[in-house]
């Protein structure tokens, strides 16, 4: 696990026959998530829009798929442990499933991360390690994997995890109508959209995916315009759940060849999704989880009508965050 990019290494893209093998092993594990519909949003965004309803997965988040795949489908059981490093999602998703196989677990966090996300890790039974940034938090996990001899998981850029997020795919496959012409996955260092676009660029060639990121932590973004992996020095977004340093070198590969684009939204309108969301969905979902309808909402200008389908990858939000919303 690296926050500087290796120039030698270029990975094979994830396979949709790993992404149909992790969903064979995480079905007695994980929740089939719905998909939701609500015509006020639906109208507001000038079209039929589907959200996949991974809030509601276990831990809160999709995460838990690629956490639980990565430790059933790796070497995790030959050590002393799992280590990772997260703003929270991935690190309530590492150690909930590192308690169903019998580990333990550390995961490195920043300081910054919402309080009810460190404490959820805690309650799942993970020891917490609180560094000041999401780069030293990097660092710090290379340091405890090599001095404890646990088995290193990065969050997104190990070909298992994407894999694992690839299985809501493979359900969005199942569940979204034929009209649905656009899907607009959230975007942090890509695990999510990575596994997504492999299951659904085979399932679906016709399917137009982008994916959606903070206009303040836009990695991806970064890395396509590079065409290698550039770590951010400075983040600035309410959505921490989307705010890596760097996008993974295999997700980006990924991006570069079964994505369409990449919508960036600002603060404000993840703030409106989020108010949209709660109020005339129900559903409570972090500013991760509420991007997808923002850029479909900054794009209602669009002249398409074709239905549309997004993620609502994670609910853990901070209780605090919703005193800012603007209802």
């Amino acid at each position: 696990m690296s926050d500087s990019p290796s120039p030698t290494h270029d990975p094979p893209l994830v396979s949709l026959d790993a992404v149909r093998e992790a969903a064979d092993r995480l079905a007695p594990h994980i929740a089939r998530t719905p998909l939701l519909t609500n015509r006020s949003i639906s109208q507001m965004a000038g079209r039929p829009v589907y959200m996949k309803g991974e809030h509601l997965q276990r831990t809160g988040s999709f995460k838990a798929r690629g956490a639980l795949n990565a430790l059933l489908a790796g070497g995790a059981r030959e050590q002393a442990g799992v280590v990772t490093v997260s703003a929270g999602n991935h690190a309530q998703a590492v150690a909930w499933a590192a308690a169903q196989v019998g580990l333990s677990a550390t995961v490195v966090m920043p300081r910054s991360a919402p309080a009810v996300k460190v404490a959820a890790s805690r309650s799942y039974g993970a020891h917490v390690r609180l560094v000041e940034t999401v780069q030293e938090a990097f660092r710090e996990a290379l340091r405890l994997a090599e001095l404890e001899n646990r088995f290193l998981l990065h969050p997104f850029d190990d070909p298992h995890v994407i894999a694992g997020q690839g299985t809501v795919g493979l359900e969005l496959h199942h569940e979204m109508p034929e009209e649905v012409v656009e899907l607009y996955v959230p975007v942090g260092g890509g695990g999510l959209i990575a596994g997504v676009a492999a299951a659904l660029s085979a399932l679906r060639p016709a399917l137009r995916i982008f994916g959606v990121e903070p206009r303040g932590a836009a990695a991806m973004t970064a890395g396509v315009k590079a065409g290698t992996p550039i770590t951010l020095e400075r983040l600035s977004t309410v959505a921490d759940g989307l705010a890596a340093p760097m996008a993974g070198r295999i997700p980006l590969k990924h991006v570069q060849s079964q994505v369409k684009g990449i919508q960036l939204v600002e603060d404000a309108s993840i703030f409106q999704a989020m108010s949209l969301l709660l109020t005339r969905s129900k559903a409570v979902v972090e500013p991760a989880g509420a991007a997808g309808v923002a850029a479909l909402l900054d794009l209602s200008h669009n002249e398409s009508s074709a239905p549309a389908a997004t993620i609502l990858c994670g609910g853990n939000v901070d209780p605090s965050l919703l005193a800012r919303l603007p209802f």
